[in-house]
């Protein structure tokens, strides 16, 4: 029976910070309406304090997240493409970046999440060497970006335009050192823009076919409730016998 009284008198912040993690994890994954009001939350909180060099990573973490609520509330009023525009692109960001691309199937990630991304790559390889150096990209990072380009939409599509123009400063590294990989990156790109502009190809002929699948039975987007502004709430809540009384008068 002594067991059965037997607690745990101690937890060490290791502890407790694990509990939290694998608790925000959980919010984090939007399962359930309370999931994502609660992360919508989360992500409103972090939009007033703003993004630094000391807390992006939990930014990063947020544009991960797979529902577009979440992404609204983080981003507030600001441009995609120039939210992260105050922090200095490093390794770790861009390569988040990529792997955000790669795990999405085409014309499955969210406009604005997308736009992020790109604004955060624009930054990178607009001295294309200088980006270069901060993040070689591999011939697969160059083909999760090139299977988001919608070819349906053409050229005049923003987000088209944008990878595009990702595409071309890359491609602009032919030639400029005797780096095979970086040659051969730069042809990469070149050929995946020749490609998407040439009517007489198509991006299945340089990208492989598998990336380019989209995915027909994804999940649904977990909705949050029709929530009123606390204004509108006091507005029409119920009244007590007594102001209802004097309502009357």
């Amino acid at each position: 029976m002594k067991e059965l009284f037997e607690k745990k008198q101690t937890w060490s912040q290791e502890e407790v910070a694990s509990i939290e993690y694998a608790l925000l994890k959980g919010l984090m994954g939007c399962r359930t309406t309370e999931a994502v009001e609660s992360a919508m939350t989360y992500a409103a909180y972090l939009n007033s304090i703003g993004i630094t060099s000391s807390n992006y990573p939990v930014f990063l973490k947020i544009l991960g997240v797979r529902n577009h609520h979440v992404i609204d509330s983080l981003l507030g009023t600001r441009d995609p493409f120039l939210f992260m525009s105050s922090i200095q692109p490093n390794y770790f960001i861009v390569a988040s970046c990529f792997s955000f691309l790669g795990k999405y199937h085409p014309a499955e990630i969210y406009s604005k999440t997308l736009g992020i991304i790109l604004g955060v790559f624009q930054a990178t390889y607009n001295t294309p060497l200088d980006g270069y150096n901060i993040y070689p990209p591999t011939i697969s990072d160059i083909n999760s970006l090139g299977k988001h380009l919608i070819e349906e939409k053409g050229q005049d599509d923003l987000l088209n335009r944008s990878i595009l123009d990702v595409l071309d400063k890359i491609s602009e590294l032919e030639g400029v050192g005797a780096d095979e990989e970086m040659e051969d990156l730069a042809i990469h790109a070149h050929n995946i823009r020749n490609n998407f502009f040439d009517s007489t190809k198509r991006l299945v002929d340089v990208i492989p076919n598998v990336l380019l699948k989209t995915e027909p039975k994804l999940d649904p987007v977990v909705e949050p409730r029709n929530l009123v502004a606390l204004s509108e709430a006091e507005g029409t809540k119920k009244k007590t016998p007594s102001e209802a009384e004097e309502g009357k008068k």
